[in-house]
């Protein structure tokens, strides 16, 4: 990812599908049903390039920050939500597409490093890419280490990063559940991480760990979550275990 063209500001062609369904139908009914309170919407640069990193509670996450956003925001979503079977892997590819949505491969090597190519050209085209740094929904509602994706695109690129914290999206629609509750959610949009003067490491394991524990810790502070320093997949899979959760309402 070394010796990449110069970052462009944004270019103008957008989905049409992505802005009327926006426009017209998402925005709309996000504010009505469900009543989001936002805070720090201004960090978000109004053009040029930046990285929207977030903690990842509930499917509904890359719905509902879009929403508040004027800009088009483009995300790196797992590979799963683009190859399932049947009419509801069908409609979930379809909608992932019509979003804008990249397909991120997430076994490792030159298949992830390849995926993480697509969202620095988004960036290079001076757009707004969407990351969840945890790799997968959380599991418990904790916030969970941080693959290093974010890292090498931030340092590939000089883009800032935004960290992002989504509140209550999980009791809207937890894993497994197919139509979101009708309850009240939020975000706070954090000032903007600026890790340029690292810009050209992103070979340096220890530089790309430190960056993306940084950005951790700027979505924990501002999510307020337990952080658990294992990655979600593994906790998923079984392969890690962790303390439980402390006792909340």
């Amino acid at each position: 990812m070394d010796g990449h063209p110069p970052l462009r500001e944004e270019v103008p062609a957008v989905s049409a599908f992505y802005w009327s369904a926006k426009t017209f139908v998402v925005a709309p009914a996000t504010r009505l049903l469900f009543r989001p309170w936002v805070k720090g919407l201004s960090h978000v640069p109004a053009e040029g390039p930046a990285i929207l990193a977030s903690n990842h509670l509930s499917v509904s996450d890359s719905v509902f920050m879009p929403a508040m956003l004027d800009r088009q925001v483009h995300f790196l979503a797992k590979q799963e939500y683009f190859t399932g079977r049947g009419a509801k892997g069908w409609a979930t590819k379809k909608f992932f597409e019509a979003t804008n949505q990249l397909p991120m491969d997430r076994s490792g090597g030159a298949a992830s490093l390849r995926s993480l190519e697509a969202g620095l050209e988004c960036l290079r085209e001076g757009k707004l890419l969407g990351i969840y740094p945890e790799g997968t929904r959380s599991p418990d509602g904790r916030l969970h280490r941080g693959k290093i994706g974010v890292a090498k695109l931030a340092l590939a690129s000089g883009a800032p990063v935004v960290p992002i914290a989504m509140i209550g999206t999980d009791r809207v629609q937890p894993i497994g559940r197919i139509l979101p509750t009708l309850r009240r959610l939020g975000m706070i949009f954090g000032e903007p991480l600026d890790f340029s003067h690292l810009q050209g490491r992103e070979g340096d394991h220890r530089a790309l760990r430190q960056v993306t524990d940084e950005i951790m810790e700027a979505i924990r502070r501002l999510s307020g979550q337990d952080y658990v320093d294992v990655y979600a997949a593994d906790v998923k899979s079984g392969r890690v275990a962790v303390p439980p959760r402390a006792g909340r309402d």
